[in-house]
């Protein structure tokens, strides 16, 4: 019998974060040929992972353009595959996800009649532009797909819902938490000096990201002046805010943040000083969707500055809040979770409903469970 070849595709940092676990694992099986494409739609962030994990790509499509449309990066990563799966003739493909290349790729794979494997399926925010343009693309990935990787029983109850028959989900829990405990160091030290000086032992570190494209405008408004209002009115915290390079956030963050002596305005973080500084920080405020898995993970309470999650678990479980994007609601919760203890308590000790570490072993085993049968 031949080996069974799966070729893992992932193009930003978020999948190839989530994804080098499994990929790590692939690698450990004698039966199984593991092969690595990455489409670079983000190219800098993606290098940074696959150094850190050491994962050198079979394939690399480098289709990153400044100022490309999803439209063409969609185009360019189908056309880009449809080479590479002719060459490979993979028994399977794994796509990640919620990602334009996620998409792509399971389009590119179908039109090969190749199998397709969704690790991270099942996520519904019940709002098919928001977040824009990811719950698109993981529905539409949904329904090429044959073996879905779910993080969480509410994720299967989704696919359920959907018409996708039992036998083909797979409850394995978030492959992130797998990434995030391989990361994590105790004496770890940050380049970025200013993060060594801070006072974690007797300040309140609040690290906060904001970057969606559904929050430019009003809502990103809203967000930053809540944020400065409660930097303002206590300085027992200091706020670490690694900024994304888009200009429309830099701009408005700048107008309404800059100045603020214990707001700390920063470039953005490889994942690594990034996962350890989550460790080391009081609470976190975000509209990352992962964040809202690592954060629990640790015991960090999260306020998410959107209206709504397509990770609903996190809610019921206590580990997250919806502070959405008013600035009222901002504030109260934040002041909340900086002053009384017990709601603070309640968040950070609440039990983390995206698994114990091992779902890229359970991801794996299932797919030679899957293929046992056949003769690859």
């Amino acid at each position: 019998m031949s080996k069974i070849k799966i070729m893992s595709i992932f193009g930003t940092r978020p999948e190839a974060i989530k994804m080098a676990p499994v990929v790590k694992e692939l690698e450990k099986h004698e039966g199984i040929e593991s092969i690595v494409c990455v489409t670079a739609q983000h190219r800098e962030m993606l290098d940074q992972v696959l150094d850190l994990f050491q994962i050198k790509p079979d394939y690399d499509l480098n289709i990153m353009k400044a100022g490309q449309t999803l439209s063409e990066i969609t185009s360019r990563v189908l056309l880009g595959l449809e080479e590479v799966i002719k060459e490979v003739r993979p028994h399977m493909v794994l796509v990640h996800g919620d990602t334009t290349t996620t998409f792509a790729g399971a389009l590119a794979a179908f039109y090969q009649q190749v199998k397709v494997g969704h690790v991270e399926a099942g996520l519904r925010s019940g709002n098919i532009y928001s977040p824009y343009p990811e719950e698109a693309n993981r529905m539409l990935t949904g329904r090429l797909t044959h073996l879905h990787f779910a993080p969480t029983q509410g994720n299967k109850k989704n696919l359920l819902a959907e018409g996708i028959k039992e036998e083909n989900i797979v409850l394995t829990g978030n492959t992130v938490i797998d990434a995030l405990l391989q990361v994590i160091k105790e004496d770890y030290r940050f380049e970025n000096e200013l993060l060594n000086q801070l006072d974690y032992k007797n300040k309140k570190i609040i690290l906060m990201t904001a970057h969606r494209r559904e929050n430019l405008g009003e809502p990103m408004m809203n967000i930053f002046s809540a944020i400065r209002e409660v930097a303002d009115q206590n300085e027992e915290i200091e706020i670490v805010f690694p900024i994304h390079l888009n200009p429309q956030v830099r701009n408005l963050a700048a107008e309404i943040l800059g100045n603020t002596k214990n707001i700390h305005i920063i470039e953005p973080l490889d994942y690594e000083p990034f996962a350890n500084l989550q460790g080391r920080s009081y609470m976190l405020l975000t509209d990352s969707g992962g964040i809202q898995e690592e954060a629990p993970a640790l015991g960090k309470p999260v306020l998410v500055l959107r209206t709504e999650t397509e990770r609903p678990e996190a809610v019921e479980a206590g580990t997250v809040k919806i502070a959405g994007v008013e600035k009222n609601r901002i504030v109260a919760l934040m002041e909340e979770l900086i002053h009384d203890k017990v709601a603070y308590d309640q968040m950070a000790n609440a039990v983390n409903p995206y698994g114990d570490g091992k779902a890229a072993q359970r991801t794996v085993a299932a797919i030679l469970e899957y293929f046992k049968d056949e003769n690859c």
